[in-house]
């Protein structure tokens, strides 16, 4: 079962003594603890062994997560007792405070510095004290105009005639910063941009530059799997993606198909291609794979990896394709100078398959 935070611990309790359990406010308290990168805290109740040596300062470390993926890890040197889910104010390097939601705490967090190579002598920020229901409420005040923010902006980059898109608005936990994130393909000089927000929003302007990967995972959607988008869910890191991950899985180059909606290749392509790369190893190079039969020379077609089998068809009648096992295709590689193998009818383990090309005639 998964831990809830205090606010909804405490809307439970209530909701239990009411005899009304599933009440809607209770449902829609719940749903506000469900967001981006969600972390199932499994650690959290594990206390260290006897034997290893404790470290105050490494013990009391937090992550926290603002508005979508951006995530940051705290001190807590006041020792306040926190649970995933609960609101902090903690210490901005811009001066003031931020609002964000406890994610990880306990021995997690640990590993999840581990993971992500950040040196301990950099986390330098702290947490202040668990949110007020006042700091609580500026801070959902501040979120509902970062729509209409958005597209302000927006109107002001396209009068300046400034090649950029922005994606998305985030606004410091106090009101006193909001940082934009953008999207552009060449480097754009926005002085003029910066001058004209201050004047216009009445606070300080910090512009941050993303990929198009960074602003899909922000964003958010819909994959053509009919499952919401990996990059705003759980994946943090963005591999580098090409062509030869589709070819290598057998896949029809086709970029429509290939492309996500950052119109980059999608990410699920390099899951499986681990798989695949160690499964080619025992097959024989396409490029090299002739072979010449009683009824003339067959090429390779394609491989079929899970199933250890090679279709192949005669050069002079390519849409005739045969099935044959790998280790038939080995022997004949490496005796075709010797002596000519059988047809592909006898080699195959199954009915041949034919495509037909269709015309049309006006």
């Amino acid at each position: 079962m998964e831990k809830l935070c205090s606010g909804c611990l405490k809307k439970e309790f209530i909701n239990n003594n009411n005899n009304n359990f599933l009440s809607k406010n209770n449902m829609r308290q719940k749903k506000q603890c469900l967001k981006k990168l969600d972390v199932v805290d499994w650690l959290s109740n594990i206390q260290t062994p006897f034997n290893f040596r404790r470290d105050d300062d490494n013990d009391n470390i937090v992550e926290v997560q603002f508005k979508n993926d951006r995530k940051e890890f705290f001190h807590n040197k006041e020792k306040i007792i926190l649970s995933k889910g609960d609101f902090v104010t903690v210490e901005s390097k811009s001066g003031g405070y931020d609002v964000g939601r406890v994610t990880i705490t306990g021995e997690l967090v640990k590993l999840q510095i581990r993971n992500k190579n950040i040196p301990l002598n950099s986390l330098t920020k702290k947490i202040y004290r668990k949110s007020t229901d006042k700091e609580i409420e500026i801070w959902n005040s501040l979120k509902k105009k970062e729509d209409i923010r958005l597209i302000q902006s927006r109107k002001i980059a396209k009068n300046l005639n400034i090649s950029m898109k922005i994606c998305d608005i985030e606004y410091q936990g106090d009101g006193k910063k909001a940082t934009f994130y953008y999207t552009s393909e060449n480097r754009i000089d926005f002085r003029k941009l910066i001058k004209k927000l201050a004047l216009t929003f009445r606070i300080r302007i910090e512009m941050r530059q993303i990929g198009y990967r960074q602003e899909a995972a922000k964003i958010g959607g819909i994959g053509s799997c009919g499952r919401e988008l990996c990059c705003s869910t759980w994946l943090k890191s963005f591999k580098s993606v090409n062509t030869n991950s589709a070819r290598y899985q057998q896949l029809s180059i086709k970029i429509e198909k290939l492309t996500g909606q950052c119109n980059k290749l999608k990410c699920c392509l390099n899951y499986e291609l681990e798989t695949y790369l160690l499964s080619i190893k025992d097959f024989p190079e396409i490029n090299n794979s002739k072979i010449y039969t009683e009824k003339g020379v067959a090429q390779c077609m394609k491989i079929d990896v899970f199933k250890k089998t090679m279709w192949y068809s005669y050069i002079k009648n390519p849409n005739t394709w045969f099935r044959i096992e790998v280790k038939k295709i080995k022997d004949i590689l490496k005796n075709r100078n010797n002596q000519i193998a059988p047809s592909l009818e006898k080699l195959s383990t199954i009915n041949a398959i034919h495509k037909t090309e269709l015309t049309y005639s006006i």
